[in-house]
């Protein structure tokens, strides 16, 4: 996936930020200043061109990695659009803690341009930074069309009128002036009078005035208030792929329909597009949002429009098999292969550069299948050696490609043979390419194709047949390979059969060959699966009886895969596929009446070796693994040069060579390997015969690596014979985690460490015990995980074990310096922090005694105190003092705790005087206050009638009110709640007597009353309107009147009073008049009024009804 031109940007002429700039400037000014270099605020570039904007970010203060956002407009993520248009680059110093993140764009469009925005995260702390781009269209050359510069600005293609003014201007601009500071021209045409336009124009070359008229319109044209929309919608929405999101907007008119358009077209209601309308406000809601829903959208009202974009996020896809490494040789084919987590996902194969379908085509193939996605090199060269990676929005995954030049291998070697005249002799050959070719040569002379010789190529099988052999074919004959160093030889012997004169009793005799297949004179050696045959002259006369034996066992069959033939002064011996079993000594015995001979022979069967045995993985690294093997338990018969060692990934099946070349020990470190991958491997074994099979395959193994040292070692606190160290977790961990932290150390000038903890520290700090006082210790601190322990983490000077004398001193909280109030049953817990060396003696005091620990709990720590109550009660009220003593040295502190309840209720109420409808009250303060001062009383009353209360007064300070507003004849009593910052008392205090409101004599006055005149003159407030009808239809006409007293209607046609004909119906409901005719005729048409009279005067209106006939469109005209 590429962002590309045809990607959907915002634009120069679209506010990508509106009203948020504003927000974007105050975050700025709260930014935690993660940020140490910046790109710059405002940068113009031309189209065409790349362009790199670099952010760096100081990470010592961070406690882990920050994340980067490179943002455009509001929301659009650019790293959703990472590829070949837009790049990402991550870097990080060691040295100085500090990333660097560069996002580079690779030629640049017109369409990239507009805000940007970049964005790091780190746990807690935020930092933002917006900048703008301007993409310029790229200066033409201007030699090559010199009348294009004297062209009007709005001229078109074809307008040939001139405009010679410029090169005036640009005449006079050649004289030397002096150099001014650069004035933007349109902010000046903004605020300067029209009658100076044409001033400022001449003074800065402008000869197109109406282009620039035009342009500074559009400049200084404000945005129209919307008529139709009360609020519209935010110029831009981001969704994720296979989400619901939900457009929204307010109208003006709660009764108006709208219309949803989608990059131009009407959208129809359906289950995907849902349009709902609720008061003022019309939303659109997409169900299961797709690709194809990232589009410009529009709510049209009558003329007005509201525009908004949408962008369609896709969901990350993931790599869920890994590509595999491969080992290969030159033209073989390579597959890479990956799956991942959907179907019809963008997916990009880089080498050095990006591949493409249309990249050498005949070399690479990119094939999808499903989910499965496979980078194919038909021939691998030389050129093809590298990294391979695959991409995709949410994963990445590479595989190596090693190459290796094409070696032969010679599976069969040429077997010298022994012939007699007239038979045939057939070399034989099999190398490990089929498609090489060769020639054989005799005698370093090229064998040429005849009648007698023959030679074929079949698969890897080379064969050179000679029929009839004469004994001027007998020499070395030699198989090379064409484009290979490479020749193999063998020798043709030409068995002559001589004819003696002897006598006819001839005493056996067996003639042995010693050339050929024998390495020595009684030995041959025979390769596993070839083929033996001994052919054995023998001699006597008479002819003598030929009898072989397998040790002691004679071997009869003349057929099988083991047998002997009888020619002839011959004896064959025959093995056809030679085993291993077929190893042994074997005797030929002849025997005839002159006598017998023997002779014995050792057959060597070789064969490829067994498979090495007992694979395993004695070390790892963070990208190497170090392997052993043993030896096999049978070599073939042949010794051992050495063994191929093969490698591939967990549950894949495509296995990968780390060697070429014959490797001879049996440790082997291999290497490039990924860490945090399980890993397999197996060895062949090589002999002279060729390869063995092979081992079983070890058991899985992963590479990983120790974590980087722990950082920040420092001394927390020293004492006498302790001394407490703190750091933090190491930069890196990698992929075998971090199981905990070994702390040693030793003496200033000693050599030998001492490791202080028996188990793993888990915990980032840790406290060394035991130590001598006053020696200097060294210390240092490994990090350790199942791959084995990291470098050290030191300290720069050793640290002298004493314990440093420090004054006592208390850190009162601030809540404690002041009065501390809690209520009854409350639970109390003062935690009091101080500080002190060596640890001081904390003692507390109550009231100037100690406390008694069964009242008050107390425990003491080497920094703080912490006191503790768990019901509290009015006794633990008092002042606590804390006192911190070392030696002769103290420090005190003073708490004032108070416990307060509920006060006791108020003494003595009584009401004192009664007058008109008031009563005078009076109470005294109550015994118990709560142990706190009264905040005020609470004040109700009940007339004896009812008995029912009701409060007069909260919260009165004062011992004294004055109840008002008593009813007359009623009697009335009082009671008072007192109130303190618990609340309410309890119980209330009862007024001893009551308050009796006495009646008095009263005279109601009627007040006088004027009758409105309503009276008014009859008045249409809605007229009759003129009506076209069907005729056969019923039709109505309304109007309503208002008048006082209520007018008679009169309803008329033509001036003509309707009278009781049943086809007009009159109708009047609260003033509104309504003549219904029923079915009217075209003699029903012409004018109707309505006049409204009563004693005030009169009024009319009148309207036309026209009758029209209803024509049926599908009748023949005549």
């Amino acid at each position: 996936m590429v962002f590309g031109d045809d990607e959907k940007v915002f634009g120069d002429d679209e506010k990508v930020f509106g009203d948020d700039e504003k927000v974007f400037e105050n975050q700025q000014t709260e930014l935690t200043g993660l940020f140490v270099e910046r790109p710059p605020a405002s940068n113009a570039i031309i189209a065409g061109s790349d362009v790199a904007f670099t952010a760096k970010v100081d990470s010592t203060t961070l406690t882990r990695k920050p994340t980067m956002k490179w943002l455009k407009g509001k929301w659009l993520d650019l790293g959703s659009k990472a590829g070949k248009h837009v790049q990402f680059k991550e870097t990080y110093d060691r040295e100085t803690k500090v990333y660097t993140y560069e996002m580079k764009i690779i030629k640049a469009v017109p369409g990239d341009a507009g805000g940007y925005r970049c964005e790091v995260t780190a746990k807690d702390k935020f930092d933002s930074y917006a900048f703008e781009i301007s993409v310029d269209v790229a200066p033409q050359e201007e030699n090559l069309d010199i009348l294009s510069s004297f062209k009007r600005a709005d001229a078109g293609e074809d307008d040939g009128n001139l405009d010679f003014s410029a090169l005036l201007k640009a005449a006079k601009k050649r004289k030397p002036v002096e150099e001014k500071p650069e004035i933007d021209v349109w902010e000046l045409l903004k605020s300067a009078h029209p009658s100076e336009y044409e001033k400022i124009a001449f003074e800065y070359g402008i000869t197109d005035l109406r282009g620039m008229l035009k342009r500074l319109k559009k400049m200084k044209a404000e945005p129209k208030p919307s008529e139709a929309f009360l609020k519209r919608m935010d110029s831009c929405y981001s969704v994720e792929k296979g989400k619901k999101i939900v457009l929204t907007c307010e109208v003006f008119d709660p009764n108006v329909q709208v219309k949803w358009l989608k990059n131009g077209q009407e959208i129809k209601p359906s289950a995907k597009y849902i349009m709902e309308c609720n008061g003022n406000v019309r939303t659109l809601t997409i169900n299961k949002t797709t690709l194809a829903d990232d589009a410009a959208y529009e709510c049209v009202v009558g003329e007005d429009k509201c525009f908004t974009e949408v962008f369609v996020k896709e969901p990350p896809v993931t790599i869920d098999k890994l590509m595999d490494d491969y080992h290969v040789v030159v033209g073989e084919r390579v597959e890479f292969e990956v799956e991942v987590s959907e179907e019809g996902a963008n997916v990009m194969y880089f080498e050095d550069i990006e591949l493409h379908r249309d990249t050498n085509t005949a070399k690479y193939r990119i094939k999808k299948d499903g989910k499965k996605h496979t980078l194919i090199i038909l021939e691998a060269g030389l050129d093809d050696i590298g990294m391979y990676h695959c991409w995709t929005n949410g994963g990445h995954t590479k595989g190596e490609l090693e190459v290796e030049e094409k070696e032969l291998e010679v599976l069969q070697d040429i077997a010298d043979l022994t012939v007699r005249a007239t038979d045939q002799a057939v070399f034989k050959c099999e190398v490990s390419d089929e498609k090489v070719t060769g020639k054989w040569f005799k005698d370093g002379v090229e064998v040429v194709a005849s009648e007698r010789h023959k030679m074929t190529h079949n698969g890897r099988f080379h064969k050179l047949i000679i029929d009839n052999v004469k004994p001027e074919d007998a020499g070395d004959y030699t198989f090379v390979p064409d484009g290979h160093a490479l020749s193999l030889s063998a020798k043709l012997n030409f068995l002559e059969i001589k004819i003696d004169y002897v006598p006819r009793q001839d005493p056996p005799k067996i003639h042995l060959d010693t050339t050929g297949n024998m390495v020595s004179q009684n030995t041959i050696i025979v390769v596993a699966g070839n083929k033996l045959r001994l052919d054995v002259e023998i001699t006597g006369e008479p002819a003598p009886t030929v009898v072989w034996s397998k040790g002691e066992e004679p071997i009869t069959a003349t057929e099988g895969r083991v047998h002997v033939e009888a020619r002839k002064d011959l004896s064959c011996f025959v093995i056809e596929s030679a085993e291993r079993e077929d190893e042994s000594n074997y005797t030929i015995c002849v025997t005839n009446p002159a006598g017998e001979d023997k002779a014995m022979l050792f057959v060597k069967i070789v064969d490829v070796p067994d498979p090495p045995r007992h694979v395993k993985c004695l070390a790892v690294g963070e990208d190497c693994a170090t392997m052993s093997w043993e030896a096999p338990a049978f070599d073939g018969g042949a010794k051992i040069k050495g063994y191929l060692m093969e490698r591939k990934k967990k549950g894949s099946s495509r296995w990968t060579k780390l060697n070429f070349d014959v490797y001879e020990s049996t440790t082997y470190e291999a290497k490039r390997m990924i860490e945090g991958v399980f890993y397999e491997m197996r060895v062949f074994a090589i002999n002279s015969i060729g390869l063995s099979q092979p081992s079983n395959t070890s058991k899985p193994f992963m590479p990983l690596a120790p974590t980087s040292e722990p950082t920040r070692l420092l001394v927390h606190d020293v004492t006498d014979s302790t001394c407490t160290l703190k750091w933090l977790a190491p930069e890196r961990i990698g992929a075998a985690g971090l199981d905990g932290y070994i702390i040693e150390y030793c003496k200033e000038g000693d050599t030998e460490w001492v490791v202080a903890n028996k188990d793993l520290v888990e915990r980032q700090g840790y406290v060394v015990r035991g130590l001598p006082v006053g020696e200097k210790i060294n210390f240092r601190v490994f990090a350790k995980n199942v791959a084995g322990c990291s470098l050290p983490a030191t300290l720069a000077q050793p640290v002298t074990i004493r314990e440093i004398v420090e004054l006592p001193k208390i850190r009162l909280p601030r809540d404690l310096r002041t009065k501390y109030i809690r209520k009854v049953g409350d639970k109390i817990n003062l935690v009091i922090p101080f500080q002190g060396k060596p640890r001081p003696v904390v003692t507390w005091y109550k009231d100037g005694q100690p406390v008694d620990e069964k009242l008050v709990g107390v425990r003491n720590s080497t920094v703080d105190s912490i006191l503790f109550i768990r019901s509290a009660e009015r006794d633990h009220s008092g002042k606590y003092e804390l006192v911190v003593q070392i030696e002769n040295m103290e420090d005190r502190a003073t708490i004032d705790i108070r416990i307060i309840e509920k006060p006791g209720p108020p003494l003595k109420v009584r009401v004192t005087e009664v007058w008109g409808f008031n009563a005078a009250l009076e109470w005294e303060a109550p015994k118990d206050n709560g142990n706190c001062d009264i905040t005020g009383y609470t004040i109700q009353k009940a007339d004896k009638k009812t008995n029912e209360w009701y409060t007069i007064y909260d919260h009165n300070r004062r011992t004294n009110c004055t109840s008002s507003d008593l009813i007359m004849g009623n009697e009335y009593k009082f009671r008072v709640y007192s109130e303190n910052l618990c609340g309410l008392s309890e119980e209330p205090g009862l007024s001893k007597n009551t308050a009796v409101i006495a009646k008095t004599g009263l005279q109601y006055n009627r007040p006088d009353y004027k009758e409105k005149d309503v009276s008014c003159v009859p008045t249409f407030t809605q007229p009759l309107l003129d009506r076209t009808v069907v005729a056969g239809y019923s039709t109505a006409m309304s109007c309503s009147v208002k008048g006082f007293p209520k007018p008679k209607i009169v309803w008329m046609k033509n001036k003509m009073i309707i009278g009781g004909d049943p086809k007009y119906i009159m109708m009047n409901n609260q003033g509104v008049l309504t003549l219904n005719i029923r079915k009217p005729s075209t003699f029903d048409g012409g004018r109707y009024s309505c006049m409204a009279v009563n004693e005030l005067g009169e009024a009319e209106v009148e309207c036309k009804l026209d009758i029209r006939i209803a024509v049926d469109p599908n009748a023949t005209p005549k």
